[in-house]
């Protein structure tokens, strides 16, 4: 089944100039670029892309415990990682992408990688380019440096590409 998708490059990933090796990683994947644009993120713009819902924040908790940090509490450290990442993306440049193509999101997903760079398979963009890891994010106090971000399923890609390019 085609589908839409949305990726952000952000900052770090635009900082080190990896905008075309991670746009390459897609096209030689058959998918499709179908919009693209470079964007000075705004607060208004991220906190709706980044929402503090209860679920979204336990499960943001959750990663850190994943990777082995001893989190006491799931909701409030997702809170922070939120805010951590807001900070992190609010005022600096960020590439948003749609890509098309069979499956692109499951696909994208794939090519992407582990949202924790330090256990991304190496083939993927974080496995090949990531220089960070949640635990040394998380003891930083700072967001994870992971060079990308993908919608998750369908209802997230099309909320968020609505959110960031309109009725498109």
């Amino acid at each position: 089944m085609i589908e839409r998708t949305l990726v952000l490059i952000k900052p770090d990933g635009v900082q080190r100039k990896l905008i075309g090796k991670i746009i390459d990683r897609f096209e030689s994947n058959n998918l499709e670029i179908t919009e693209m644009k470079l964007i000075n993120a705004e607060r208004e713009i991220i906190e709706k892309h980044y929402p503090a819902e209860e679920e979204y924040l336990v499960t943001l908790g959750k990663k850190g415990s994943d990777a082995g940090d001893k989190i006491k509490d799931f909701r409030e450290q997702g809170m922070m990682i939120i805010k951590w990442l807001r900070s992190y993306l609010i005022g600096n440049d960020i590439i948003a992408i749609v890509i098309s193509g069979k499956n692109a999101i499951a696909k994208v997903r794939e090519i992407v990688g582990s949202t924790n760079p330090a256990k991304a398979e190496k083939g993927t963009i974080r496995g090949d380019f990531g220089m960070d890891d949640i635990l040394t994010a998380n003891s930083q106090k700072r967001a994870v440096r992971n060079l990308i971000h993908a919608s998750g399923n369908k209802e997230e890609a099309e909320r968020e590409i609505k959110l960031w390019f309109g009725d498109s």
